[in-house]
C-alpha cells in the first residue's frame, strides 16, 4: 500500500511518480489539494499515461494492486479502512484538517492505523505541512517514508516540515522516489 500526499506542484510530481510505477505496482492513494470537479480530469489523464490504472476514489470502492485512488477534490476526505483481508476506500465529509478537505494526513493516519508497516508514506511538494504529522504516524506503525528534497519542490513547505520533524526516513529527489517506493515494498531477497 502506498500512500501519496501533496499540494502546491503536486499534480507533476505525482505524474512522474504515477507514470514511474509497473502495471502490477501495490495500490496507491492519492491526496492531491485541488479544488472541487479538478480531481476527476486529473485522475483521467493520469489514467491515460500511466501504467497503473488511475481512479477518482469512490466510497466503498476496493483498493487493488496495480490501481491508484485519487481523492475527490475539495469535497471529501480520502480514508483507507480494512473489511476483513481487504481493503477499501472511504469518502468522509467531516471538517478540513489543517485548512484542506481532502488532508494528507487524514489519509496518512488512516493508512497508518489499517497498513501499518505493510504500506510506504510519500510527502511531496507543497506549501503549509499538511501531511507532516500523518508522515510521522505512518513513520511509528513501522512504515517506511519518504519526503521529496527541497531541490526538486515546487514548494518546500509539505515535506520540509515532516523533514525537520524527523518523520521521513529518506528525503529524495523526484526522479528517485518511484524506485525507492518499489524497493520498500519488494519482498526481502533470499540470500
Amino acid at each position: 500500500m502506498v500512500a501519496i500526499g501533496a499540494s502546491t506542484g503536486g499534480t507533476v510530481a505525482i505524474q512522474r511518480v504515477l507514470e514511474a510505477l509497473p502495471a502490477n505496482a501495490p495500490p496507491v492513494l492519492v491526496t492531491q489539494h485541488m479544488p472541487p470537479g479538478f480531481s476527476a480530469a486529473f485522475a483521467e489523464r493520469l489514467d491515460g499515461l500511466c501504467a497503473v490504472s488511475v481512479h477518482e476514489a469512490k466510497d466503498g470502492q476496493r483498493v487493488l494492486p496495480g490501481h491508484a485512488y485519487i481523492a475527490p477534490g475539495g469535497t471529501y476526505h480520502l480514508e483507507l479502512v480494512r473489511d476483513g483481508s481487504r481493503y477499501q476506500c472511504r469518502l468522509s465529509d467531516a471538517e478540513p484538517v489543517n485548512r484542506h478537505r481532502p488532508s494528507v494526513d487524514v489519509l496518512f493516519d488512516t493508512v497508518a492505523a489499517a497498513a501499518g508497516p505493510s504500506a510506504v508514506g510519500v510527502l511531496l511538494t507543497g506549501m503549509g505541512n499538511d501531511g507532516a504529522a500523518g508522515l510521522a504516524r505512518l513513520q511509528a506503525a513501522g512504515a517506511p517514508t519518504i519526503a521529496q528534497d527541497e531541490a526538486s519542490s515546487v514548494v518546500w513547505g509539505m515535506p520540509g516540515a515532516a523533514v525537520k520533524a524527523g518523520a521521513a526516513d529518506r528525503v529524495l529527489p523526484l526522479a528517485e522516489i518511484a524506485g525507492a517506493v518499489l524497493e520498500a515494498v519488494a519482498p526481502p531477497s533470499s540470500e
